[in-house]
């Protein structure tokens, strides 16, 4: 037997500002989740794009997010005379792999399953840009 599964997904676009921030994205997952009527089961946040990554961090002190862009830019500089890439973005496609390109979140009773402190972030590293975040359900 075949069993076929029905997603339903949608595109979310954010506007960067800086070459390296992170932008939080759980407000919007939400109401993605809301919007699908997902009352139980999983949801996918999904970077399709090499310079930037997804994670899921504390939301409620801005300093974390500092903390992390400058800890990552500390272990990867955007310039050393070893890179290659002829774009000039070594660094980026570093840093994305290194945060990946995917979060999986749970939904339970219409809202997603977070700890009291935790936020998606889009992780941005070669911006500005516009960036496409696809949040598709198990529904």
């Amino acid at each position: 037997m075949i069993e076929v599964m029905i997603c339903s997904m949608e595109i979310l676009k954010v506007a960067t500002s800086q070459r390296s921030e992170m932008v939080e994205l759980t407000r919007q997952v939400q109401r993605v989740a809301g919007a699908m009527q997902v009352v139980d089961g999983l949801i996918m946040v999904y970077v399709p794009h090499t310079t930037a990554g997804i994670t899921i961090n504390e939301n409620a002190d801005p300093n974390v997010v500092y903390d992390v862009l400058a800890q990552l830019e500390a272990m990867v500089p955007w310039d050393q005379p070893f890179y290659r890439h002829g774009e000039g973005n070594s660094a980026a496609h570093v840093k994305a792999s290194m945060m990946g390109s995917s979060v999986m979140v749970m939904v339970n009773a219409g809202r997603l399953v977070l700890g009291r402190w935790q936020g998606i972030y889009l992780c941005e590293f070669d911006g500005p840009r516009t960036r496409q975040i696809h949040v598709q359900t198990d529904q």
